[in-house]
């Protein structure tokens, strides 16, 4: 067969489609969200609630978190019912990646109402597969994100959606492309998946070096005692086990919505927002009116360590120093300082020692839990116990877990880049495909 001859197809991100191919309103070659269950629904009808959560950034499906669920208790108006070979895609914009083909027969199958649900109109004209891989390609994501309106949940509406352009070749071209980016897709995302493998597995060592220097030590020569507590069997015998508000004060932060009389200064303050997990977020800092006095009460000092009383659970409790990122700043009184007795306890020790797994299971064990977050107050805080080796020897093992983790992030940056790379070749080659770029039709023809 010739090579394809291209004309302009008159849409921009498109550019030049070969020839034969013709361009359409996906609204004119599929149907959206098209059946649903009714409101007259036995409240205890059983369902599959397929939730955006359940589908990865690989489109993949996870079922067995596909809960089953009775009408009456599935979240409001999840009433969408999905099928064997449709599309589903997520109309909120920060969860764009969520779109999956259903390849498999599910009874009752009902989608979130953060999902479109998208099927061929006329399966002699549309394949559901290539259907999936036009609603996969980056230029689609870049048009729902740009057409999301709304500020806490951002979404593109159904008219939108259905308004996007997409090529449409004959139906045999179509079953060419889509078996041929199934198969090449498929062979990426498995070289994708064994790479995250090994990025797991390098922060799985990471966390390994971690426990064992904070909570054993550098020697394993150095005699052992016995420790008569829960949180502990046995400590190198030199060690010693204290609570934290014997090797460290806690200053309590500023609470918010008071009026003061007098003179007053503007400083900026940090929020819970800005201590995340393993990092601080500056770029949002918010500022407060105090008299000065009060001022010097709350202001944080260099070598803080920084813990949040409350958020996700497995973050509670987990510290960040603070070095005067912000000269002369602050702290809400949801954000604890901790300042730590400099011949008694290292503030990157206690950080260190915050991460580990005694630290994780002290926090997540006395943290109050509600629904989605977790709380934890001062008193708990400073009762976490503290395995203490002398000063010098915090430093050296200070020094020797951020160089051995430090060999371990290079190698997962290496391979986190290499993971890119084949993501981006994935986008490339689905869009060369979808728009007629690469030619795979008389590939499979001459074949």
């Amino acid at each position: 067969m010739q090579p394809y001859s291209y004309r302009d197809s008159g849409i921009e991100w498109l550019g030049k489609i070969p020839t034969h191919w013709k361009v359409d309103r996906l609204r004119d070659q599929a149907v959206i969200n098209d059946e649903a269950l009714g409101t007259n629904t036995p409240v205890d009808y059983e369902i599959r609630y397929l939730d955006i959560s359940n589908v990865n950034s690989q489109g993949i499906v996870d079922h067995d978190e596909i809960r089953p669920l009775a009408f009456a208790d599935a979240p409001s108006r999840a009433r969408r019912k999905v099928k064997k070979f449709d599309t589903v895609i997520s109309s909120v914009r920060t969860n764009l990646q969520a779109v999956a083909h259903i390849d498999f027969d599910m009874e009752n199958l009902v989608a979130s109402t953060g999902f479109f649900v998208c099927r061929p109109k006329f399966l002699a004209l549309v394949q559901p597969k290539y259907l999936y891989f036009f609603l996969l390609t980056e230029y689609s994501k870049e048009y729902f994100f740009s057409r999301s309106i709304g500020i806490s949940y951002p979404a593109i509406d159904d008219y939108d959606f259905g308004s996007i352009h997409m090529p449409v070749p004959p139906i045999e071209e179509q079953r060419a492309i889509a078996g041929f980016l199934d198969e090449a897709c498929g062979k990426i995302d498995a070289a994708i998946q064994v790479k995250r493998e090994q990025v797991a597995m390098l922060d799985v060592m990471a966390k390994a070096i971690l426990n064992k220097a904070v909570l054993e030590g550098l020697n394993p020569t150095v005699p052992k005692q016995t420790i008569n507590n829960i949180w502990f069997k046995t400590l190198p015998a030199h060690w010693q086990l204290r609570r934290l508000k014997d090797v460290s004060t806690m200053q309590t932060g500023v609470t918010l919505g008071k009026d003061y009389d007098g003179e007053t200064d503007e400083r900026p303050y940090l929020r819970v927002a800005n201590v995340q997990d393993g990092h601080l977020a500056l770029d949002d800092v918010k500022t407060i009116k105090l008299p000065p006095n009060l001022i010097r009460r709350y202001e944080l000092q260099d070598g803080d360590v920084l813990m949040n009383e409350g958020g996700d659970l497995d973050k509670l409790g987990r510290g960040h120093v603070w070095h005067n990122e912000i000269p002369g700043c602050l702290h809400q009184n949801h954000v604890f300082a901790l300042r730590c007795f400099p011949h008694k306890l290292l503030p990157d020790y206690l950080t260190l020692l915050t991460s580990s797994t005694h630290g994780r299971a002290y926090f997540e064990i006395m943290g109050k839990k509600t629904t989605n977050l977790a709380s934890i107050n001062s008193t708990k805080v400073n009762l976490f116990p503290v395995p203490l080796p002398p000063v010098t020897e915090q430093a050296e093992i200070v020094q020797w877990v951020q160089h051995e983790r430090g060999k371990l992030k290079q190698a997962q940056d290496a391979v986190n880049e290499q993971i890119a790379v084949l993501e981006a070749y994935k986008k490339s080659l689905v869009h060369e495909c979808v728009t007629g770029k690469k030619q795979v039709w008389l590939k499979v023809s001459s074949a």
